[in-house]
């Protein structure tokens, strides 16, 4: 199967995703140096020149902070949202930068992606589907509560990479100042282990065959806890769980 994904890290200090089709690969977003990208691709045995095009959910710094020189680089375009350019303008001098609205969909050579919007605290927040005609791969982190859009939107994918940021028990007693914790946990932040497993358990279909947990905190969650919760809601079904983190990231999975 050639449709498959892998995580370089994924976690508040950066991500970065490979989605890589018979004839493309693209990263979904950019928040490691060139350096640290090319050190962490060679893990998974994969060369940075295979990029076809940088994507950018939004204008956070662990999602954008590297793709303009990685852009510059590499040759390639970055596509974002119009919210996302505005946000982020100043960045992308002698890059090619390509628009999308979060309901357009477009093709990067035979990467088809379907963005839909996030509530985020960000300008125009975008997360994706990537399908290469026949599976369907769904990404969800930096969202801070669901929507019957996003549910909508992520049934009946094959693959889903999904945000278990935070256990809310270790969130509320860490020694993160109150705002944070608010900020975290709020309507515009990312979502708990106990939230993530609600909207697997109503978007889980008889389809899907891989979950990876993604965007999980240092301090306040677990591999093991987001393993557990996806695992007890998922109950019977043959279904692979694993979690990236933010230094390894994941290996290789089929979409």
């Amino acid at each position: 199967m050639s449709f498959r994904f892998a995580s370089l890290g994924s976690g508040s200090e950066g991500n970065a995703l490979i989605v890589k089709c018979e004839k493309t690969a693209v990263m979904l977003d950019c928040g490691f140096s060139v350096r640290e990208l090319s050190r962490r691709a060679q893990r998974i045995g994969f060369d940075l020149t295979e990029l076809n095009a940088i994507i950018v959910t939004h204008e956070h710094g662990d999602h954008v902070g590297g793709a303009p020189r990685a852009a510059r680089e590499l040759g390639i375009p970055v596509w974002m949202t119009f919210g996302t350019l505005t946000a982020t303008e100043s960045l992308w001098k002698d890059v090619t930068v390509r628009g999308f609205d979060t309901h357009d969909c477009f093709a990067i050579g035979d990467v088809e992606c379907h963005p839909f919007p996030v509530p985020h605290d960000a300008r125009e927040p975008s997360q994706m589907v990537f399908t290469d005609g026949q599976k369907r791969f769904g990404v969800l982190t930096d969202v801070g509560e669901t929507t019957a859009h996003i549910e909508e939107v992520l049934s009946e994918c094959d693959s889903l990479f999904l945000e278990a940021n935070h256990c809310e028990t270790m969130l509320a007693q860490s020694s993160y100042p109150a705002s944070l914790k608010a900020r975290i946990s709020g309507r515009f932040g990312h979502l708990s282990n106990r939230h993530a497993a609600e909207l697997l358990a109503r978007i889980a279909s008889d389809k899907l065959k891989t979950v990876v947990g993604a965007h999980m905190s240092r301090q306040n969650n677990t591999r093991a806890l987001v393993e557990s919760v996806f695992r007890s809601v998922l109950g019977e079904r043959d279904v692979r769980v694993s979690v990236a983190t933010q230094d390894e990231g994941s290996a290789w999975a089929h979409a």
